[in-house]
């Protein structure tokens, strides 16, 4: 997926796109002399966008939806949407190496959200939200070697408090623009749905 994207997906992705440039099924020496058009930039984008976070055609097209109904750019609230998940949190957190490791994490129920058991990744964190792993889980192996599993992140976002040795995040605002992915273009996802 990462290939066809020629955006690495998953942390571990970079290895194939150096490894292997061409689009899957493309000879590599062949060269595609096609004009790429609008409507394929823009669906490629969401592709892209709907790949990276790991949501379905229907679950991204709904949440498409509301945020266009939403006051604002639709493509930001779309993003701040999107960062906001409770996967998204995990792993933005540094407590797994992916967003689809993030995304078992949570769906195995080993996250509670504000002292109550979770096993959805698609709750949205509100500004005052604590996100804490179980005390039963804290005696797996995964979280005893968090250090060696997922090393803490270089960046943490500015909505995020994270106490790594408790592993707890809080959420202290809201997501902006600038903690999503630099390299998303949101206003084609905004057009393809506005076709």
């Amino acid at each position: 997926m990462s290939r066809r994207e020629g955006y690495a997906l998953h942390p571990k992705a970079h290895k194939a796109l150096v490894k292997r440039t061409a689009k899957p099924g493309q000879n590599p020496g062949s060269r595609s002399r096609s004009k790429t058009s609008q409507y394929s930039l823009q669906l490629r984008e969401k592709q892209k966008v709907k790949r990276l976070y790991g949501l379905l055609e229907r679950q991204f097209s709904k949440l498409m939806k509301e945020a266009s109904l939403q006051e604002g750019q639709s493509g930001q609230i779309l993003l701040q949407m999107l960062e906001q998940r409770a996967d998204n949190a995990v792993y933005r957190a540094g407590f797994a190496s992916s967003r689809r490791a993030a995304r078992q994490l949570v769906t195995h129920g080993h996250f509670m959200l504000n002292d109550t058991r979770i096993d959805i990744p698609s709750i949205r964190l509100k500004p005052g939200d604590t996100l804490s792993v179980r005390p039963h889980s804290h005696q797996t192996e995964y979280f005893k070697k968090l250090d060696d599993v997922s090393p803490a992140p270089s960046g943490l976002p500015a909505w995020l408090k994270v106490d790594r040795k408790k592993t707890t995040l809080s959420v202290t605002g809201i997501p902006s623009r600038d903690d999503a992915e630099p390299d998303i273009n949101e206003q084609l996802i905004v057009e393809y749905y506005s076709r």
